[in-house]
């Protein structure tokens, strides 16, 4: 059995997902692991992970106006509101989605399926600097 871990380093220019597939899937494969077990995790509470299609754009701008429309932002809707109008819906819509994922890794590579995609969802308006971190487990 072995194991690896590695940070992703992701810049945001705002809201909206950022497509961390293929330095997930480069990584897991240089590890020469064949059958194991890829554990991703988000180091924050304003942003999240998910795997979703990464065919048609259109599911990505669904989802973010579904979720626009689950945790409005504005002005006297929150209590916690002293980092900004954006701030407790970042928070909403991360404790809806993940900051964890599971992925099986099979013949040395995550086992997606053919339209997924891994993304960072990012909640607030300005740039971060997202880290996820990276662990992977097997023989």
């Amino acid at each position: 059995m072995r194991q690896a871990l590695h940070h992703i380093r992701v810049e945001t220019r705002g809201h909206g997902f950022y497509e961390i597939t293929q330095p997930v899937v480069s990584w897991a494969r240089a590890q020469g692991i064949a059958t194991g077990l890829l554990t991703l995790y988000c180091r924050h509470t304003s942003a999240s992970l998910l795997i979703q299609e990464n065919a048609d754009p259109a599911v990505l701008r669904d989802l973010q106006a579904a979720f626009a429309r689950l945790a409005p932002e504005g002005k006297g809707l929150y209590e916690h509101d002293s980092e900004g109008c954006d701030d407790m819906p970042a928070h909403i819509r991360a404790a809806l989605t993940q900051t964890q994922l599971a992925i099986p890794v099979a013949h040395g590579a995550p086992a997606l399926g053919t339209w997924q995609g891994v993304f960072l969802f990012e909640h607030r308006h300005g740039a971060h600097a997202r880290e996820i971190v990276a662990h992977l487990i097997g023989a």
